[in-house]
């Protein structure tokens, strides 16, 4: 157990005012921003990228740059006012008692040092130890935090770990000192949610042990309601609503906070009933902040003469004065949960004809192994099953989700489907034509236009030299969409129109965009050729909630529009949950799971499903979890298991059944499909994964588990 007074005050900031000084002027980046963090307390800062969460954790690090200073207010830490202390006692406690957790683990790491020699310099700059004695800790840390032959990884440079192996290491080196303070920066925005499950445990049993206080920089409202135990919630520089994270969660007062709570797809929304809302309009520039609420351009309970007629303060929301819940809104009284709900519905998309057949594909790739033994052995020519006996099918205006880790085969499907890849064997019909032989270079225009891509990083994909008018344009002439210039300029036009954006845009170049806006861009782009099938590759995954939310929801109504089939890869179940009609499960190359969205979502699970549905975040303090973590890594798809793929991380495996031969598929019901040796009768009774109480207080998960098991078993032999 650990001594620290939980009581006592670690970090107390004070009336914080931060700004850059450029040759434009000031830029205040934080305004007003005051904060007490206690001894082995969490807390939670949230919002839009640009709001100041981390221009807050770099002024607790002294980190701001030449440009960047503190203008006005406090920062204490353990009775030190840090803006003010000498820089040879700001490195003494930088990285032994506040450390930082950063979002890219690999730009943490130095590429020319080896794990080890990484590790030991925290012990060795702060402490007054042996070489051995840094060795040793770097040793015991990297086994805290769970990672496999720590010998190996000592040894090993930054780009011989996966990423998840990575960003434990920067978590590892992040405690080695046993900080009071750890601040953790979207430290598992780049991760798949099995990891980020993971390490989420891996960081609050680890704080736990050394009574490390912690501040979450995130805008995943789910991981905040799972680690943190009050929470502030941020808008253009500064605090708009904080408080104790789950009477916040509940009755959110702030328009700004009800807003980011519309944008996320709870297990209670519905793409027809009950869609995402997005927060409309933009953050603004710090230069340009409007006189009163800085949130009032956005805010649809807006009030002139009211609302902007002075600065705001924080002020208590709860009948107790003394309580924590506070919001910067003039109005809160005001506006109950009512006034704040929207009541926006949308038809829902009648599915067509089948025009995607995918049966027994595979795609295999050979590598050379160079190495002395392989070659001695005769063994240097080896064989990488990406996609491994693939079967599905894909129907007008229909959504079929591809869900998995990172290495599942799910991009290198998406990949043999547009024919930057063709296929080692099996079938691909669209629309009736064999495309799995036919490579991106030799399919017609047609064929090219028919099938498009919206890729995770728009910023990757856009000319930086070209304009957004000459980059949709050169699609549609491509494409031999129209071919007459003022005709094209026309549709380019249209696009934009269809896409939300302002047709000025046509003569901007892409780094005068913000990230939605460029992903808007690459959307208009993809539907340039007028597809009748859309690949969306994680369009979502590295934007804001509200960003997130309105590319989905533009997503859905330009499929209502033109009835195409979107194929929606992604590892986050809480969007595919919301958006897909069908869910394909992937694991290893392999089909683990697929049938209609409301199936899969509720038992009978294949295990892997099962601690997919654990691992996402969900942000309603009234819905339940069963905790599943899984262990261990991926398999190598050079050396995979010989029966089941997920048998090395199944928590439920049977025995050398699952080691030995391959699952056989078995039918949940007519459209549901699970590859299990375990009995369907014993998948049946296991309970659901996420409990949702209905308007009379019981577990509606309960109740779709009993439903499910009065299914008949429909016997299948065959396979996916």
């Amino acid at each position: 157990m650990n001594s620290k007074d939980k009581n006592q005050v670690v970090l107390n900031i004070q009336n914080l005012d931060i700004s850059y000084y450029t040759r434009a002027g000031e830029i205040p980046a934080v305004v007003d921003f005051s904060l007490e963090v206690k001894y082995g307390e969490t807390i939670g800062l949230v919002g839009e990228s640009g709001c100041g969460k981390s221009t807050v954790a770099m002024a607790i690090m002294q980190y701001l740059g030449h440009n960047g200073a503190v203008k006005k207010g406090l920062i204490e830490f353990k009775g030190r006012d840090l803006t003010k202390l000498p820089e040879e006692e700001l490195r003494q406690i930088r990285g032994k008692e506040i450390s930082m957790i950063y979002q890219e683990p690999f730009s943490a790491l130095n590429p020319s040092m080896t794990i080890g020699n990484q590790l030991m310099e925290v012990p060795l700059a702060h402490e007054d130890i042996s070489a051995e004695e840094a060795n040793q800790r770097a040793y015991q840390i990297l086994e805290d935090v769970n990672i496999p032959d720590p010998d190996r990884v000592l040894a090993s440079y930054p780009h011989q770990l996966s990423g998840g192996q990575q960003q434990r290491v920067v978590i590892a080196m992040g405690l080695l000192s046993k900080p009071d303070l750890l601040l953790l920066d979207e430290p598992t925005t780049a991760l798949d949610v099995t990891v980020e499950a993971g390490i989420v445990k891996l960081i609050a049993g680890l704080s736990e042990k050394f009574g490390t206080s912690q501040i979450y920089i995130s805008h995943n409202l789910g991981l905040i309601l799972e680690t943190c135990d009050r929470v502030f919630v941020m808008y253009s520089g500064e605090v708009v609503e904080e408080g104790r994270i789950r009477p916040l969660f509940r009755t959110p007062r702030h328009p700004y906070t009800h807003g980011l709570f519309g944008c996320i797809p709870l297990p209670t929304a519905d793409k027809n009933a009950a869609p995402l809302t997005p927060i409309r309009g933009q953050l603004p520039l710090p230069h340009e902040r409007p006189r009163g609420c800085n949130f009032g351009p956005r805010c649809d309970h807006f009030v002139a003469g009211t609302c902007d007629q002075h600065d705001l303060r924080m002020e208590s929301v709860d009948d107790d004065p003394s309580s924590s819940h506070r919001a910067r809104c003039i109005r809160w009284r005001e506006l109950t949960q009512e006034k704040l709900s929207g009541s926006v519905t949308s038809e829902s998309a009648s599915i067509g004809e089948e025009v995607l057949s995918v049966h027994d594909m595979q795609k295999y790739y050979t590598i050379h192994d160079r190495s002395i033994k392989a070659i001695m052995d005769g063994t240097s020519l080896k064989l990488v099953k990406a996609n491994e006996k693939i079967d599905f099918e894909a129907h007008e205006a229909e959504t079929l989700a591809i869900v998995g880790e990172s290495g599942c085969g799910k991009s290198t499907l998406a990949k043999v489907l547009l024919g930057l890849e063709v296929a080692s064997g099996g079938e691909i019909l669209l629309n009736g034509e064999n495309i799995e032989n036919v490579s991106v270079h030799s399919r017609s225009p047609k064929q090219l236009a028919t099938m498009q891509m919206v890729f995770q990083n728009p910023s990757d994909t856009l000319n930086p030299s070209h304009t957004v008018g000459n980059q949709i344009g050169r699609a549609i002439k491509k494409f031999e969409i129209e071919s007459n210039r003022e005709k094209i300029r026309d549709m380019v036009m249209a696009l934009l129109d269809t896409v939300k954006l302002p047709r000025d845009f046509y003569y901007r170049r892409p780094r005068q965009l913000s990230g939605g806006q460029k992903q808007r861009i690459g959307i208009a782009r993809a539907f340039a050729g007028q597809p009748s099938m859309v690949i969306a590759d994680e369009p979502v995954s590295a934007l804001d909630v509200s960003v997130a939310a309105a590319i989905t929801e533009l997503l859905m109504d330009l499929q209502r529009e033109n009835k195409m089939t979107l194929l929606f890869i992604s590892h986050d179940l809480s969007i595919v949950r919301y958006l897909s009609d069908r869910i394909l499960v992937m694991y290893l190359g392999q089909v683990m799971e697929q049938g209609d969205t409301h199936d899969v979502f509720q038992p009978p699970y294949h295990p892997y499903t099962e601690a997919l549905l654990s691992a996402v975040p969900i942000a309603d303090p009234d819905i339940s979890k069963r905790e599943i973590v899984l262990e261990g890594n991926l398999p190598s798809a050079l050396d995979p298991p010989a029966g089941c793929p997920f048998e090395t991380r199944c928590p439920r495996k049977l025995g050398s059944i699952c080691e030995n031969e391959r699952p056989p598929v078995q039918l949940a019901d007519e459209n549901h499909r699970i590859a299990c040796h375990i009995p369907m009768e014993e998948l049946r009774k296991v309970d659901p994964v996420v409990q949702i109480p209905d308007s009379t207080g019981e577990w509606k998960g309960q109740w779709l588990r009993c439903i499910n098991s009065w299914t008949a078993v429909v016997p299948f032999s065959g396979t996916f």
